[in-house]
């Protein structure tokens, strides 16, 4: 089962996320990668991967992203987000993060938890995620 990763960044940590994907880009070989508009135009450009992209998120990226992981068609994101910049979109931030957690999938937010997560026997393994309670209840809310 090929991983399916989401990867965002903010303008202010575009260049920290393009770096420390340099330092593990073999880690990104036989991935599907998704991603919000400019940053997935960067990752696209600088390491000729492949990348589904999506508007940029103040456009609507960080939700068409959350709406990958209601469809349980994502299983990691990856979003380097700045905590000391205002966001005009913070809404759609807040939205996809509490997606993510409801959804049970992993996030990492800054390079160290990235690290932990790519270095994780669970990484390169097929992960079993388990189903929470409030996925369970979201799920039977959203197929009625």
């Amino acid at each position: 089962m090929v991983k399916k990763i989401a990867i965002i960044a903010h303008d202010g940590k575009k260049k920290e996320l393009i770096e420390w994907i340099s330092k593990n880009l073999e880690m990104f070989k036989d991935k599907e990668i998704y991603a919000t508009g400019t940053t997935g135009m960067l990752i696209n450009e600088k390491f000729g991967i492949k990348v589904n992209r999506f508007l940029s998120g103040p456009l609507g990226g960080d939700i068409q992203i959350g709406n990958m992981i209601l469809e349980d068609k994502i299983d990691l994101l990856i979003f380097f987000w700045d905590p000391l910049e205002a966001q005009p979109h913070d809404p759609d931030i807040k939205a996809l993060l509490r997606i993510a957690v409801l959804f049970n999938i992993p996030v990492a937010c800054n390079q160290s938890t990235a690290d932990y997560i790519l270095n994780s026997k669970y990484y390169i393994e097929t992960y079993q995620k388990v189903i929470t309670d409030d996925y369970k209840r979201i799920k039977r809310d959203i197929d009625i």
